[in-house]
């Protein structure tokens, strides 16, 4: 079992940025996917970005493309979305998640099992 972090919500104007961070402590952070899912009031939880094992491979919602960029440092158990470019949309709670399986980098919240308490993201208009 791996527990998780997150922190860096908060609130922003459209157009601006954030950082959101998760730190990783238990199972052995450096073996597994891990990745950024969001759920909106009212909405389901949703994929948003994951990366690989080694870093070297990402996925993208289609949303968040070209301006979102999620980053991890295995010395020090840490992944992280830069999120630039926010929009109003982009609001909800955010919660990092680590992979089940170490050689599946997938898109869907049940490729997740252990997840974080969320931080909220607020982007205002």
């Amino acid at each position: 079992q791996v527990q998780l972090v997150e922190s860096g919500g908060g609130l922003v104007q459209a157009g601006g940025s954030l950082r959101l961070s998760c730190v990783a402590s238990g199972r052995t952070f450096s073996s597994y996917p891990m990745g950024w899912l969001r759920q909106a009031p009212g909405k389901e939880r949703d994929f948003v970005a994951a990366i690989s094992w080694s870093g070297l491979r990402t996925l993208y919602a289609d949303s968040v493309k070209g301006r979102f960029t999620i980053s991890r440092d295995n010395a020090k158990n840490t992944v992280t979305l830069q999120m630039n470019s926010l929009k109003p949309e982009d609001t909800a709670v955010y919660y990092c998640a680590a992979g089940l399986r170490p050689d599946k980098l997938g898109l869907s919240t049940a490729d997740f099992g252990s997840w974080g308490q969320g931080t909220q993201v607020t982007v205002s208009s």
